[in-house]
């Protein structure tokens, strides 16, 4: 089934849509499956037409940060990027809802390059809006106590799923902040104790 977001994405150019679905392999996927690895090749790059996916960074410790989500419409600029200069993947994207993704093989993107204006647009919005999202969550760990960053994560996840009713635990939050889950567990008690929020297993209520 064609993507609303898609199709809106690309309104001007039907060709482009009709070529992009042509050419691609549309998958399913659940919450938590991993659709890029770390280190691994990039064969194809995978475009969301439903749900949700977050792209994340691990240390050499193991501690993982959340770079920035990726919705319906939109594709993983890091994957572009090592897709067409032959280089393994730097980031791990995985399913925060469930999905359906489409991948372009890496030959089709570096050809549609040429063939429609229309594509390059997309990749460089693409790539504009992922360098603000970074410099975002630089300035975050730079600048905000964890207790803010922790709270406008909560906010950004719910503005995603549209629902204050968050089903997510402790230490994937931790995961995604890159620390550990024993400081977000006592900041969401502080959080819940000053009316922000309330909490149930495995569960977050935004108030």
């Amino acid at each position: 089934m064609d993507s609303p977001e898609l199709m809106q994405e690309f309104q001007s150019t039907p060709e482009l849509l009709e070529k992009l679905y042509k050419y691609s392999i549309s998958k399913e996927y659940q919450a938590g499956d991993i659709i890029v690895d770390e280190n691994s090749s990039i064969r194809a790059i995978p475009i969301v037409t439903k749900g949700t996916m977050k792209v994340v960074r691990t240390e050499e410790d193991g501690r993982e940060i959340l770079l920035y989500y990726i919705k319906a419409g939109e594709s993983c600029i890091m994957s572009f990027l090592g897709g067409m200069h032959n280089e393994t993947s730097k980031v791990k994207a995985e399913i925060e809802e469930d999905a359906e993704i489409l991948f372009l093989p890496v030959t089709k993107v570096s050809e549609f390059i040429k063939e429609h204006p229309e594509w390059l647009d997309y990749i460089f919005k693409l790539y504009h809006k992922r360098f603000e999202e970074l410099l975002g969550i630089i300035n975050e760990i730079a600048f905000k106590k964890v207790d803010e960053r922790l709270l406008n994560l909560l906010e950004k996840k719910a503005e995603l799923t549209q629902s204050n009713i968050l089903n997510v635990t402790h230490e994937q939050l931790a995961n995604e902040l890159g620390t550990a889950c024993v400081v977000v567990s006592r900041l969401l008690k502080q959080l819940e104790e000053n009316g922000e929020l309330q909490l149930g297993r495995n569960k977050i209520t935004l108030l």
